[in-house]
């Protein structure tokens, strides 16, 4: 398609809206307009975008007059509502809720795992679950080379995944604790400082949350392995960015450890950082205001000749939300 875009970014005052806006300026995305919107306590707002400042305006059902692309993060219920009516208007619509990630006719994209999907949009295309993405950027291309049996993971996330409100209660209970004052929480459960919480999001019968299904639900959708063997155990941890993974991965025939990293070496999106007696392997910290998708500590797991161990380490609010979905864009409107 080419050319220049009008672009609406919903959300735009939450993490993720503002890492879209930050994204959509570093990569010299074609925007020949942008539109800010967000919710009637942000009004009059003024964001920086290419050296000048947009005012954020409040979402209507007549925002999206004459918008092309509209990117948005503002939660599952506002994206049922006015998704629609921004496809309706004539945007394309990269929406990074749940809302529409499991329906059938909706594509859920990875550009790097598998592109020809999003050209089957009906208007509205869905960027998956940030600990979904991490891992399929990985498993793909191991996949690509024996072909995947079952997969467990473990996730370590960080607090930026809740959002704003998360950062600062972490950021306060762990001055409150440090000063021997008590953490009393009020987005999670229980305190998050000093602490990992092994619930995210909703706990349905059986035992498992909403986030953990989400993972091996989007993650057959993408790979397009209806029936894989997924299961996952999703954490909170006390870290302000990055999700950090323990997956373990059994394929049809063994990889080589010395072999995955090659394969992964060469997978777009994806850096190794594997060198444990120089104490080199993906870490938080690092991989915070980061693009790639960092793999490191692969090795062989000794329980089972053809399964590996990998621990994946990628920045939610980039590679996980922000960036996935203009790269998604990217791909549809070929800027």
């Amino acid at each position: 398609m080419g050319g220049e875009f009008r672009v609406a970014v919903v959300g735009a005052t939450g993490m993720v809206g503002m890492a879209m806006r930050e994204i959509l300026e570093e990569r010299d995305f074609p925007v020949s307009e942008l539109r800010l919107l967000a919710s009637e306590r942000s009004r009059g707002r003024r964001l920086p975008f290419r050296g000048e400042e947009v005012e954020v305006q409040v979402l209507g059902e007549d925002s999206f007059r004459g918008v092309d692309l509209a990117l948005f993060s503002a939660g599952a219920e506002i994206s049922r509502r006015f998704s629609p009516l921004a496809a309706e208007a004539g945007a394309l619509v990269v929406d990074n809720s749940s809302a529409f990630r499991m329906e059938e006719d909706v594509p859920l994209v990875v550009p790097e795992v598998n592109p020809d999907d999003a050209f089957r949009h009906r208007g509205i295309i869905a960027n998956p679950n940030c600990s979904t993405i991490q891992m399929v950027l990985v498993l793909k291309p191991l996949h690509d080379r024996s072909p995947l049996r079952r997969v467990v993971a473990s996730t370590y996330q960080s607090v930026s995944g809740t959002g704003k409100d998360a950062v600062e209660e972490l950021r306060g209970q762990t001055a409150d604790v440090l000063r021997e004052k008590e953490a009393a929480p009020r987005v999670y459960p229980h305190p998050i400082a000093f602490n990992c919480i092994p619930h995210i999001d909703a706990f349905f019968p059986g035992g498992h949350t909403r986030e953990e299904l989400k993972m091996v639900n989007e993650t057959r959708k993408i790979m397009g392995i209806h029936d894989l063997p997924v299961c996952a155990t999703a954490v909170r941890v006390p870290v302000f960015i990055s999700h950090s993974e323990s997956i373990n991965a059994e394929f049809e025939e063994a990889i080589d450890p010395e072999e995955a990293r090659r394969i992964l070496s060469a997978a777009p999106g994806v850096e190794v950082e594997d060198d444990p007696e120089s104490n080199l392997y993906p870490l938080a910290l690092n991989a915070a205001g980061k693009d790639a998708c960092y793999v490191g500590r692969i090795r062989e797991d000794t329980s089972c000749p053809r399964a590996l161990n990998l621990w994946v380490v990628c920045d939610n609010l980039r590679k996980g939300a922000a960036l996935n979905a203009v790269q998604i864009a990217e791909l549809v409107l070929e800027t």
